[in-house]
């Protein structure tokens, strides 16, 4: 039985946290920041949960964790 191989561009997305759950950075934060106010980039700068429906689909891409 072959390895199963790491989908590189999702491991680089996504860190794995001690309870088994997956971290994930938010959107909206790359260009157009003028109109958005200050506290939402700061909210927007903290590290979110991936949601549990989109869970397996990353464990899928992530077999090795």
């Amino acid at each position: 039985m072959p390895k199963i191989k790491t989908r590189r561009s999702a491991a680089k997305r996504f860190e794995l946290t001690g309870s088994g759950k997956y971290k994930r950075r938010r959107q909206n934060l790359r260009h157009i920041l003028t109109k958005k106010a200050p506290g939402r980039k700061m909210r927007l700068g903290q590290a979110a949960l991936v949601d549990r429906t989109n869970e397996k689909a990353v464990r899928r891409m992530l077999p090795n964790g």
